[in-house]
């Protein structure tokens, strides 16, 4: 809305500009951000429990580019907003199968192992894990990556990573200082970042929320010139933006607003992307609409490889 703008000048200034827009991507599975986050890295709507600790049911993104493309773990990583999406790297597709996923790094849960004993009570503003169900502490299993591994990836020590960690003032921040790092010592090909501040709306506080906004708006920024800033990225990376699902809508009386994402309204489900990168056309809007699933088959179209079981198709805007 026109008055929501000035919240984000970086996208609406910055990037939207140099980029081909979608302005109607529609979500049409389960409005939950971790089942959400994962049909969008699978191409298929996935229906498990969006608060269970399992794997998607079909394979991800990150099992295709390696499969076949026969690329090294190292070469794709998910930087994961909150303990419940451990599993999201690798699927329990048989034909695809333990070993060819992303590694999953939960800068949350490395940063609580770091802290000293009654520390983390000073940091409870990088911590908090999930602001839709405060109580739910999903099993930590799969494939993620430990302190001790992480220092070695990103080259720093421990007491280096938590004393950075502890000047930033959001999880999303830590979450970025990580890619970034990621992108400096490894240059992995294939990255997926997920932002979360935004759902502090769930606690009501329509400040947090704005503040939220704006500083996903800065960090996406942020991103994109760290792309254009390392030699490993800069003139041949393809960047996506885009949110899982939307925000009920505020005549809706099922729902709370801004707050919550229950009713499947139109506005609940219908969100956008925008895409950046060499050979994409700058300044671009489309309007047709298209589905959350077919940003798996698009990455695919870009990279090579085949997404046998995605049920999206391929967005020829950008390919």
């Amino acid at each position: 809305m026109p008055e929501g703008q000035e919240n984000i000048p970086h996208l609406l200034n910055e990037l939207i500009p140099r980029a081909t827009f979608f302005t109607q991507v529609v979500n049409r599975g389960i409005l939950g951000h971790y089942v959400a986050t994962a049909s969008l890295a699978t191409g298929v709507y996935e229906t498990f429990n969006n608060f269970a600790a399992v794997p998607p049911d079909n394979p991800t993104v990150f099992e295709y580019f390696r499969k076949d493309l026969k690329r090294p773990a190292f070469d794709t990583w998910v930087v994961a907003p909150s303990n419940g999406f451990n599993r999201i790297g690798e699927s329990d597709n048989r034909a695809y199968g333990a070993g060819l996923g992303a590694g999953v790094i939960l800068p949350k849960r490395l940063l609580a192992s770091a802290l000293a004993p009654g520390e983390g009570n000073k940091y409870d503003h990088l911590l908090r894990d999930n602001y839709e169900t405060p109580l739910y502490a999903p099993q930590l299993s799969g494939n993620g990556i430990e302190l001790h591994e992480l220092a070695e990836v990103m080259k720093l020590s421990v007491a280096d990573f938590v004393a950075h960690a502890k000047t930033l003032n959001s999880p999303d921040e830590l979450s970025v200082y990580i890619a970034r790092q990621l992108m400096r010592q490894l240059a992995p090909s294939l990255l997926w970042i997920t932002l979360h501040d935004i759902d502090v709306a769930h606690a009501g506080a329509y400040s947090l929320y704005i503040n939220g906004i704006q500083r996903s708006d800065r960090l996406c920024a942020e991103i994109w010139r760290a792309i254009e800033s390392e030699p490993e990225y800069a003139g041949k990376t393809t960047m996506f933006i885009l949110p899982d699902f939307g925000r009920d809508s505020d005549t809706d009386a099922g729902g709370n607003g801004f707050q919550h994402h229950r009713t499947g309204d139109q506005l609940s489900r219908t969100t956008w992307m925008m895409v950046l990168g060499p050979g994409i056309r700058e300044n671009v809007v489309v309007d047709r609409p298209v589905q959350s699933t077919d940003l798996v088959p698009t990455l695919g179209g870009l990279f090579g490889f085949q997404t046998r079981f995605s049920q999206g198709q391929p967005l020829t805007e950008v390919l």
